[in-house]
């Protein structure tokens, strides 16, 4: 998801440094019949963003998952969720 989430984002003309936009992932497994399953994925985002930009990484993160191939191979078997905390950086060169 962080591939398809930083490709909508250069898409509409946001380049991030790597160290401005990652992601940790946690896997919830819960027992089914004795055998643990994986059950939900949850992606934890954190983002360092120009403040002028936050409506269209706003909108960019809405419709990521959506358009995320390894979400869409996981609907319906497993939940994927994701969280996100924003810091928004103000460009003082101006």
């Amino acid at each position: 998801m962080l591939g398809t989430l930083n490709g909508a984002l250069e898409v509409r003309g946001i380049r991030l440094n790597p160290e401005d936009i990652i992601a940790e992932v946690e896997g919830v497994n819960r027992l089914r019949g004795g055998i643990p399953l994986l059950e939900e994925i949850v992606v934890h985002y954190r983002l360092r963003i120009p403040a002028e930009m936050r409506g269209t990484v706003d909108r960019a993160l809405d419709r990521h998952a959506s358009k995320c191939p390894s979400a869409l191979a996981l609907k319906g078997a497993v939940e994927v969720r994701w969280t996100a905390n924003i810091e928004e950086r103000v460009d003082r060169s101006k």
